[in-house]
């Protein structure tokens, strides 16, 4: 997660999610990750005091959150030169937590932009501060 001025996420020449100030947060989803865990991921970005004045989403309404799913996170690279995506969970698994994750967002109160879950997706973001946080539940 980042917290940033600017971000958009582009597919194909085409924007398909800005937002000003605000949380660009990357979902990465493993074999073993929940429902319920993608809610709790949801209840804690929303609630994270990382924005200036150690604000929250929850106490800027206005703030917006650009989630993009990423297989890539789960990545492993400490042997040879080519990494393993073997603890990424499959699209069929890793879609409905994704998508779990952001109906949470939204049921919470916050605007969320998205990309498009598997696609080639270029992502264009200022980051602020600079503020990076990675978040597991």
């Amino acid at each position: 997660m980042q917290r940033v001025t600017r971000a958009s996420v582009t597919i194909a020449d085409e924007v398909v999610g800005r937002i000003e100030a605000g949380l660009v947060v990357l979902v990465g989803v493993t074999h073993t990750d929940t429902p319920a865990e993608a809610a709790a991921l949801a209840r804690k970005v929303y609630g994270l005091r990382i924005l200036r004045d150690e604000r929250s989403v929850a106490d800027s309404p206005d703030t917006g959150i650009l989630a993009v799913s990423q297989f890539t996170l789960y990545g492993d690279a400490r042997k040879g030169r080519r990494p393993t995506w073997a603890a990424a969970a499959s699209g069929a698994v890793a879609e409905p937590l994704v998508t779990e994750f952001v109906s949470r967002l939204r049921a919470l109160g916050s605007h969320v932009e998205t990309g498009v879950f598997g696609a080639d997706m270029r992502v264009d973001l200022t980051n602020d501060g600079p503020i990076t946080v990675l978040l597991e539940v």
